[in-house]
């Protein structure tokens, strides 16, 4: 393998920022840990996706844990004219969902891996509509991804960011930042153990889904245990969030069954 990458310093600096910010608006606790042997790549972290204000909050819990990931986002972020010139000097991945250029997006991430990053990726592909806030199934790309640069898959579960920024931020984002300095509610980030993806090589077909829906089962249950008593509809529910059920995975009682 050839290990190439470097963190950038810009990308050192946000995530020590990230760690000044997050304070401000949550109460972070994080849990789990990545192994020594992980941590500088190549490595996939595969997270659920709650709120808009997530990748803050993951970069945060990342940067306490030591882990410096490049994050896959959305290619409208890298076209604004300050923050994409500051993700592109971050090192961080584009993905142009919806238009020709998507199919680059997996082999270059599938580079950066080879190359010794971490790289971490919503599975879901969006914030999960689920009306239970479980994660959806997720699409095939984590798990080609790991096929195509034989990285390992950590699952990484948050929960409350809901409580921070609600779905239809930017909309009234300045609202609910400031009832979030005021409340501080407790978010919750806690890294699971490696998926066991033996046997499930393939980038197409029945065996990349079968990758994918492992990856999302170890997601689901690195969650189980940030909301204990909260095994069906969540205490706080955002109500800005409109409800997708085509995506929704069955749930059977002490466990998960893919759907």
């Amino acid at each position: 393998m050839d290990v190439s990458w470097r963190v950038p310093w810009v990308w050192r600096v946000l995530l020590r920022l990230s760690r000044v910010l997050v304070p401000a608006i949550c109460r972070l606790q994080v849990s789990g840990t990545v192994p020594d042997g992980l941590r500088h790549g190549p490595l996939i972290l595969a997270a659920n996706h709650v709120s808009p204000v997530d990748p803050i909050v993951m970069a945060a819990a990342c940067s306490i844990v030591g882990i410096a990931p490049r994050f896959m986002a959305t290619g409208g972020v890298f076209d604004a004219p300050i923050v994409g010139s500051v993700l592109r000097a971050a090192g961080q991945l584009r993905v142009d969902r919806h238009t020709a250029q998507v199919t680059r997006a997996l082999p270059d991430a599938a580079a950066a891996l080879r190359a010794g990053s971490v790289v971490l990726v919503y599975p879901e592909g969006r914030i999960g509509l689920d009306p239970w806030m479980w994660p959806e199934r997720g699409k095939t790309g984590v798990a080609r991804m790991a096929a195509m640069s034989g990285a390992p898959v950590i699952p990484v579960a948050q929960w409350d960011t809901h409580r921070v920024l609600p779905y239809e931020a930017p909309v009234g984002i300045v609202g609910s930042v400031l009832r979030a300095m005021r409340h501080r509610p407790v978010v919750r980030v806690r890294f699971g153990e490696p998926v066991d993806l033996t046997g499930l090589t393939g980038t197409t077909g029945a065996q990349a889904m079968r990758a994918t829906d492992r990856i999302v089962e170890g997601i689901a249950r690195t969650l189980e245990p940030l909301r204990p008593d909260e095994p069906e509809l969540p205490r706080h529910v955002d109500r800005t969030r409109p409800v997708d059920m085509a995506r929704v995975r069955r749930r059977r009682s002490g466990g998960f069954e893919v759907g």
